[in-house]
């Protein structure tokens, strides 16, 4: 009879005994935000402001490692060596679908990333130096057939550097030479000094820069005139082709990753992109939320990857 209790007593504190780490609900233990950018970037606040948020909601730290260099293709890499459990979290923008056209040696294919979700988006801008005389594109344009004007970018391989070469080099047929520089200070200081004669980066960057009349801009890369610069026209409405470029921030995990850790993270981070605080934060940035599953995510990352590498043929550009 003692034995058959103490084989009772024990069956009950297996039943009752906490789950295991391995049996426990995702997450488990703390998640690492690897981003692919230097502190202070769109990508890095965005992770930040996301992380607190979801480690309180998790009950696990939720830790952000910056992994500047190469356009973000360091925390790329990193991320790609880590075991693919979904405890270490890409954020990056949108170099992670250029890079694989542009770079050679990247090392990787958008097959090797699990899309999670695409947090937020804001579209490029190219915009004048005062001094250059020019208020319209068509103005600036005219001006760079001399051949003789640059232009200032965040880095080389960038989506704005990108898309500024593509505008010029092939929808506008002129010659402008690309000056890229380490982040987006640096551009900007460039443009506002007339060191350059014109600068690329995302319209949420340039906000203080046209609001304090130090840049003037010419033209922003949507499908339609944006909250941020109402009276900016964009490229189809300067007479060239239509042509449409953003800065986005999105979420990746390894390609083997378990779909419980995808489906969490979608669904907690949409979440959150819902909540009016961080809604106000993005605004405040100049980015909107984007949010949506990771199969519409996937699709996305598809139209970029096939864009970008045609921008990449089209305008012969090249890894520095």
């Amino acid at each position: 009879m003692k034995k058959a209790f103490a084989l009772l007593a024990a069956a009950l504190a297996a039943l009752t005994a906490p789950l295991s780490r391995a049996e426990q609900p995702y997450p488990a233990k703390p998640v690492h935000f690897v981003v692919g950018a230097a502190p202070g970037g769109i990508v890095d606040v965005i992770a930040r402001l996301l992380a607190p948020k979801l480690s309180a909601s998790w009950g696990q730290p939720v830790i952000v490692e910056n992994r500047a260099g190469a356009t973000g293709l360091m925390a790329t890499k990193a991320v790609l060596r880590s075991a693919p459990d979904g405890y270490t979290v890409l954020v990056h923008a949108t170099a992670v679908a250029v890079m694989p056209s542009l770079n050679a040696d990247a090392g990787y294919r958008l097959e090797d990333l699990v899309p999670v979700i695409d947090a937020a988006s804001s579209p490029d801008t190219i915009l004048a130096y005062p001094g250059l005389g020019a208020t319209t594109l068509k103005q600036a344009i005219d001006k760079a057939r001399s051949g003789k004007l640059t232009y200032s970018s965040p880095g080389a391989g960038t989506p704005p550097s990108l898309s500024a070469d593509y505008l010029f080099k092939v929808l506008a047929k002129v010659n402008v030479t690309h000056v890229p520089y380490q982040g987006v200070a640096g551009a900007v200081g460039a443009g506002m000094s007339g060191e350059v004669q014109f600068v690329t980066l995302t319209a949420a960057s340039a906000r203080p820069q046209v609001k304090s009349g130090k840049l003037r801009p010419l033209v922003v890369m949507s499908s339609r005139r944006i909250a941020l610069m109402p009276d900016v026209p964009t490229v189809a409405e300067t007479g060239l082709p239509a042509f449409e470029d953003q800065t986005w921030v999105g979420f990746f995990l390894p390609a083997g990753s378990p779909r419980e850790a995808v489906a969490r993270l979608n669904a907690d981070i949409g979440r959150l992109l819902d909540t009016p605080d961080v809604r106000e934060r993005l605004a405040a940035l100049g980015f909107d939320p984007v949010g949506g599953s990771p199969e519409q995510f996937e699709a996305f990352l598809k139209q970029e990857s096939a864009k970008w590498a045609r921008i990449v043929k089209e305008t012969g550009a090249k890894a520095y």
